[in-house]
């Protein structure tokens, strides 16, 4: 069978979740659950055929409420950052519930990545997929409109997922929605991000302040650690002595991609060359936001497997818009009205030398 449901386990000892593994005849198959519309794990070979693992995530799901790293989920109803958890659309301001601070981060703290999504098995035996749907009601977290998400994951028949984004609402309301997988191509149990190499079509980075808010400037990429658009070492940039980089003691920014038109394109690769595996990523969203794991999480245990968290272990590739677009004119657009349709995909693409 393409698709296998199985019981994940019971959030609060109550609440059953639901795990759904997609296969078919390529070299990938996915596990998603129900809870956050996560992606539990992502099993693909290497260069010698071994299958491994390369996202992070918990055995208990229990642990992705108490971790606050959207381990593999869906964010929204913005992802990102919304400083000072407030905005004004058509007039009206509206005032968030803070999660980071002052400020609103992907969604809030009961955002989308923390909230039940309907399942529909899909797809046909060589493209099994899941519909995954979210009603997320006129105020929660304070949003305004009922905004309904409807996000499809894709195992396609080149091994590849596939995640089609789409949202309608009866309001106007902003909306941002993204991914936020951990990947570690050499098999999660196997270590940090320092042996990859990175390849990113951007030319330049969102300015930020201390607490990671656009200033509504932008700093261009050349003759900076920022610059990898010739591929080059993750390990070497997030050494670089540039003053912000030592700040966060890595990345954690929003790229402008240099050639982003709408359609879907590579954008994106990432490589672990002694596995010989190669994740590309394809978008037709204008921004990734590259986060190095600089931080381990004081609330969380071990990840699966228990494997102890460790600083660099994993590193998120989030397309989306610019964070805090909603208050500054001049960036991407996030606002959605009655009788629009928010529609965007990114994919996955896994292959090795």
């Amino acid at each position: 069978m393409p698709i296998e449901r199985r019981l994940f386990g019971h959030l609060d000892g109550k609440h059953p979740v639901y795990a759904y593994t997609l296969r078919n005849k390529s070299h990938t198959s996915i596990r998603v659950m129900d809870f956050g519309g996560s992606l539990l794990n992502i099993w693909t070979e290497d260069k010698d055929g071994s299958v491994d693992d390369v996202i992070f995530g918990y055995d208990d799901v229990n642990e992705y409420i108490t971790s606050g790293g959207h381990h593999g989920a869906l964010v929204g109803r913005c992802g990102n950052r919304i400083a000072n958890s407030t905005f004004t659309l058509d007039n009206q301001t509206y005032y968030l519930n803070p999660n980071e601070g002052k400020h609103h981060l992907h969604g809030g703290p009961y955002g989308f990545s923390r909230r039940f999504w309907t399942v529909e098995p899909s797809g046909t035996d060589e493209e099994p997929a899941l519909i995954l749907t979210k009603i997320s009601p006129d105020g929660e977290e304070n949003y305004p409109g009922t905004l309904t998400a409807v996000v499809t994951y894709t195992l396609t028949a080149a091994g590849a997922l596939k995640i089609h984004y789409s949202a309608t609402t009866d309001k106007p309301t902003v909306v941002n929605l993204t991914n936020h997988a951990y990947f570690n191509l050499s098999g999660y149990r196997n270590g940090n991000i320092g042996t990859h190499l990175l390849w990113l079509d951007a030319d330049k980075i969102n300015a930020i302040d201390r607490e990671l808010i656009p200033t509504g400037e932008f700093t261009d990429v050349t003759d900076t650690p920022y610059d990898f658009r010739v591929m080059k070492s993750l390990g070497e940039a997030i050494a670089s002595p540039h003053p912000d980089v030592r700040y966060l003691e890595g990345f954690d920014n929003n790229f402008v991609l240099a050639h982003c038109d709408g359609t879907v394109k590579k954008q994106a690769t990432l490589v672990h060359p002694e596995s010989g595996r190669i994740m590309n990523v394809y978008t037709d969203q204008p921004c990734i936001q590259v986060y190095t794991s600089n931080i381990i999480e004081p609330t969380a245990g071990p990840f699966k497997g228990n494997i102890p968290q460790k600083k660099h272990f994993a590193i998120c590739l989030e397309t989306q818009a610019m964070p805090d677009s909603i208050n500054h004119p001049g960036f991407t657009n996030v606002v959605l009205r009655p009788g629009e349709v928010y529609e965007t995909t990114t994919i996955y693409e896994f292959t090795h030398v």
